[in-house]
């Protein structure tokens, strides 16, 4: 069920224009404001399109605010056969319990249900409650640590 503090997105696949606010909601994201896991490099925020844009399979979406702000990210990469990995879920801190990660997550998860994943994978850090507890809604297993 929706909550009344639900703000009102669309959610739409990226543009070039929202490069800089999706880079700076990455930054704003990172564990500690400078660490990401050591198996991360970050290139492909560095470049949205090409990484995501460009390539059969992939797309990365963005959730935007009645005042037209990039408030959410979400990306979708093909790396094996009929799979899918979900990337790059964020909220911005302002706008978050309130929606916007269930819909990108929906998004992105129809995106894969419509290339026919058979299989959708996912990174997190476990320190990270809120996204855990949002994946466990969507049924997501926890499989090695």
């Amino acid at each position: 069920m929706e909550s009344a503090d639900n703000i009102p997105v669309t959610i739409r696949p990226f543009k070039r224009e929202d490069q800089p606010a999706c880079q700076t909601l990455y930054r704003e994201g990172l564990i500690g404001t400078t660490k990401i896991a050591d198996n991360d490099t970050g290139f492909d925020i560095d470049d949205i399109e090409s990484s995501y844009m460009k390539r059969p399979g992939n797309c990365f979406f963005v959730a935007i605010d009645p005042t037209g702000a990039v408030v959410g990210t979400i990306g979708v990469q093909h790396h094996e056969e009929s799979t899918g990995e979900i990337r790059r879920l964020r909220v911005r801190k302002d706008s978050q319990r309130r929606g916007i990660g269930s819909r990108l997550l929906e998004t992105a998860l129809k995106f894969c249900q419509e290339h026919h994943y058979l299989k959708v994978t996912l990174d997190t850090f476990m320190s990270e409650e809120p996204a855990l507890k949002l994946f466990e809604k969507f049924r997501f297993r926890h499989s090695r640590s």
